[in-house]
């Protein structure tokens, strides 16, 4: 029997990629008066309601949709979680 899961996907540029975001948000946070921020990754986060017959057949999906459209496998990481 189905169930509905609520599966997140956070995806995040792998760390030998430049990230003009991530370094756009440091300085600005510095310029706010928050020198103790060294470094500043941004990616996105997707959160799924999907349903499955088990936790694990949720990840295996949104293990597929992160693999085909989700996230850019040449330069993205992504990870999977159930909430």
């Amino acid at each position: 029997m189905e169930e509905t899961f609520l599966v997140r996907v956070d995806v995040m540029l792998r760390q030998e990629i430049n990230d003009p975001q991530g370094l756009a948000i440091a300085n600005g946070l510095r310029e706010l008066g928050y020198p103790e921020v060294s470094k500043v990754r941004a990616g996105k986060r997707i959160d799924l309601e999907l349903d499955a017959d088990s936790a694990e057949s949720a990840i295996s999906k949104a293990d597929s949709m992160a693999n085909e459209l989700l996230a850019n496998l040449v330069i993205e990481d992504y990870f999977i979680t159930i909430i």
